[in-house]
């Protein structure tokens, strides 16, 4: 009786391991496979229809697929760049979306982007962050990190965290906004040049005085500068500032008796 419940015994163990060892190689298998690569392109460029519609439009220099995964996936590891048009045409192109990475989820439906992302909208609005989500199920992009987006042609620009919006981009909002910025645009050169009111460098000063002595600074009595002004050109033109002489006659007694006047002259100044 012992004998029979030993011999029982081996062979329940045996049968035991052998499950078990049945069981990790399973597990290994599925293992293997949901890592096994089923899809592989270079320079590939693929349009997505929906309903005999063009849905959007990919560029990628790398796709790699792994449809056996637990989740099947498609990965761009080397960058995406994506163009979705609008419902009511085949061709217009409603925006465009770059990254330098990209993963889509088959089952969901998702993209998610990362790297250098930047998308850009017909209406002129461009969203720029380094993460962001595209359900193309649910109609939304969604981003997790710092988001910034600029419209009005660069005047308009928006950061925040937390950003969401529908597919369209037409009702966007941040979930903690940090900051607004309005950018003056600057005036082209034509404009600048004709612009009474644009600032234009003032020439340095020379140390020598000018050639013509038409202009002349100057100065006060408060022994401040004053502003130069205009002097007629002319014969009898005088230069501002020289003094003035006035003459003073004064007899002068000769050796021989008679008398001759003396013409002196002394500056005076004008006050």
């Amino acid at each position: 009786m012992t004998r029979t419940i030993r011999v029982a015994l081996s062979v329940t163990g045996s049968a035991i391991l052998l499950f078990s060892c049945a069981d990790k190689d399973a597990g290994r298998a599925s293992a293997s496979e949901e890592t096994m690569m089923t899809e592989y392109s270079e320079d590939l460029s693929v349009v997505m229809s929906q309903n005999g519609r063009r849905s959007y439009h990919f560029v990628t220099p790398l796709l790699e697929g792994y449809s056996l995964a637990r989740e099947p996936y498609r990965e761009f590891r080397k960058g995406v760049k994506i163009t979705t048009y609008q419902n009511d045409s085949l061709t217009t192109v409603d925006a465009v979306l770059t990254a330098n990475y990209a993963i889509y989820y088959e089952n969901r439906e998702l993209w998610e982007a990362k790297g250098n992302v930047v998308v850009e909208k017909s209406d002129g609005k461009t969203l720029y962050t380094q993460q962001l989500f595209w359900n193309a199920r649910t109609k939304k992009i969604y981003s997790n990190v710092d988001s910034k987006i600029v419209q009005n042609n660069g005047r308009d620009v928006f950061i925040g965290e937390g950003f969401e919006s529908d597919e369209e981009f037409k009702d966007w909002r941040f979930r903690r906004m940090k900051g607004r910025m309005e950018v003056e645009m600057k005036q082209s050169a034509d404009s600048a040049a004709t612009d009474s009111t644009s600032v234009r460098p003032v020439p340095k000063p020379s140390d020598s005085r000018p050639s013509d002595s038409r202009s002349a600074v100057r100065t006060s009595e408060s022994g401040r500068a004053a502003p130069a002004r205009e002097i007629p050109a002319g014969p009898a033109e005088r230069q501002v500032g020289r003094p003035e002489a006035e003459v003073e006659r004064r007899p002068l007694k000769m050796l021989d008796g008679s008398r001759e006047e003396q013409v002196s002259v002394e500056p005076k100044l004008k006050n």
